[in-house]
């Protein structure tokens, strides 16, 4: 099986599937702890795990230095830029994060996942304030998400869910936070990056959980497993699969198959809580889902190519 195949193809379905059934998982945390105590310890694995993970690479590094006869200098980082983005990236994620779990702490996951996944549409409207023209797909994927967004949160009495406007509020952090990252990654390693994210959504969360709640070492481990996974899985190892798929690949089939996490969190959700949406709600989620892809489709992939 072609290596390049495997990772542009396997890596991000494999990272899709791991973040839509970890909606799962937080909604199960939110029943025993706060949004910011759950983000507060998410985010502490997630750290250490990646930390982990740079520690044996420059391990590895080292041990290869040193059994080289040439030895090849060492790439130089840019600690600076590590820093700021690192920072500016995790009080974003920060946001985003625990306005999600506030929202998943009444909404269902299913619904919470298409909400989120609404941030790929808003990316190229974002980026309208910079300069930068939207096409036409994604202005009609802005429709079709809006309309989306109606059927999956507009009651009859037409009244949003306060569950609802949180996760969209957590959409809109998604997208500043993918340009941000956009904005640094060029400049720093991409897992260096996460890590030093992670570490500052850990502190900030941690802020927030000793200022408004009463974490309990009973309810932490009440809901440890669901913690292990969103922290350790969802946070260290798909974040590592979506670095490794994006390099040198389609960035559009990867951005595609990356936001199959919706689908993948409501199939989950049926299937471990039963909690499937109604007739309604799946209209809103087919909406949404097309919107997302139309967003992430190619410039001119529908004109004849000229020979």
């Amino acid at each position: 099986m072609n290596k390049k195949w495997i990772r542009q193809i396997v890596f991000p379905l494999l990272a899709a599937i791991i973040w839509g059934t970890a909606f799962v998982f937080q909604s199960e945390g939110a029943e025993y702890v706060g949004p910011f105590t759950f983000n507060t310890a998410r985010c502490t694995m997630a750290t250490l795990f990646l930390g982990l993970i740079l520690l044996c690479r420059d391990l590895w590094k080292k041990r290869r230095r040193s059994a080289s006869i040439a030895n090849k200098p060492e790439e130089k980082r840019n600690i600076k830029a590590l820093l700021i983005g690192g920072f500016l990236c995790g009080t974003v994620l920060a946001f985003a994060s625990n306005l999600q779990q506030l929202g998943l702490g009444a909404t269902s996951p299913g619904k919470a996942a298409f909400i989120t996944a609404l941030y790929v549409v808003l990316v190229p409207v974002f980026a309208l304030f910079f300069g930068k023209k939207a096409r036409v797909l994604v202005w009609i994927g802005v429709v079709l998400a809006t309309a989306g967004l109606y059927f999956l949160c507009i009651t009859g009495t037409m009244t949003i869910e306060k569950s609802d406007f949180f996760v969209f509020l957590c959409a809109l952090c998604f997208a500043a936070h993918i340009m941000i990252i956009d904005y640094f990654s060029p400049h720093v390693n991409g897992v260096e990056l996460s890590f030093v994210q992670f570490a500052v959504v850990a502190i900030e969360s941690a802020v927030g959980m000793l200022l408004v709640e009463s974490p309990t070492w009973e309810a932490l481990l009440a809901c440890l497993w669901p913690l292990i996974y969103v922290g350790v899985f969802s946070g260290g190892v798909a974040y590592t699969l979506q670095i490794l798929a994006q390099k040198n690949s389609n960035p559009t089939v990867v951005s595609l198959l990356l936001c199959l996490e919706s689908v993948f969190a409501v199939l989950a959700a049926g299937v471990l809580t039963g909690q499937w949406l109604s007739s309604r709600e799946w209209i809103g989620c087919a909406l949404m889902l097309i919107a997302v892809v139309l967003a992430q489709l190619p410039e001119g992939m529908f004109k004849k190519k000229i020979k």
